[in-house]
């Protein structure tokens, strides 16, 4: 039986998708569908973890620091296709990304830490934990949810500005990693230029 083996181009481009797929579910049901954005969240959050990981013993090519613009470069960049605007931003994806998860996640916790609690607390201290954590927790959770809500923005327009640099002035990698254009050794070589 012959295994099937994909490049790690063809990898970031499937966790690409999955992470775009999951942050779009996230962003569109934050108003409507509180539930099921709390765990497209954690989905989210999850997808993080991995790709952390996956930096952290894989190829070179999934190394973190591919993602950030050297600020010495930027500051020579003369020609509007130059690597480090696609780098500044990607750095702008990363940290809006980064702070929405992490500030959905302070908001609300994953069920598992919050089973923990209930299931070693008491239920008669539980209710008067409670309410006095929604008191403390109003004014902590109010500042969190705008921060959660305006990183979650500025996410929306640094990827519209990332999509739209990459399809002025990267299209063949644009269009792979869209999935509107077969792989193989092509869409590679535009890969490393970013």
């Amino acid at each position: 039986m012959v295994g099937f083996k994909m490049s790690v181009f063809h990898k970031i481009r499937l966790y690409h998708a999955v992470l775009a797929l999951l942050v779009t579910a996230a962003y569109l049901t934050g108003d409507e569908l509180e539930g099921l954005h709390v765990w497209l969240g954690y989905a989210v959050a999850a997808v993080i973890l991995f790709r952390v990981l996956w930096a952290a013993v894989g190829p070179w090519q999934l190394g973190i620091s591919r993602l950030f613009p050297h600020l010495m470069e930027l500051a020579k960049v003369r020609r509007p296709n130059h690597p480090m605007i696609s780098r500044t931003l990607l750095a702008g994806i990363v940290i809006n990304l980064l702070l929405a998860t992490g500030t959905g996640l302070l908001m609300e916790p994953p069920p598992i830490g919050q089973l923990a609690a209930e299931v070693s607390i008491t239920p008669a201290f539980a209710d008067e934990d409670r309410d006095r954590k929604r008191d403390r927790d109003g004014k902590e959770n109010e500042a969190l949810e705008e921060v959660h809500e305006t990183t979650a923005n500025l996410l929306v327009l640094f990827v519209a500005l990332h999509v739209t640099y990459l399809l002025a002035f990267k299209r063949p990698m644009a269009l792979f990693m869209l999935f509107l254009r077969n792989g193989g050794s092509a869409a590679a070589s535009p890969q490393k230029k970013a």
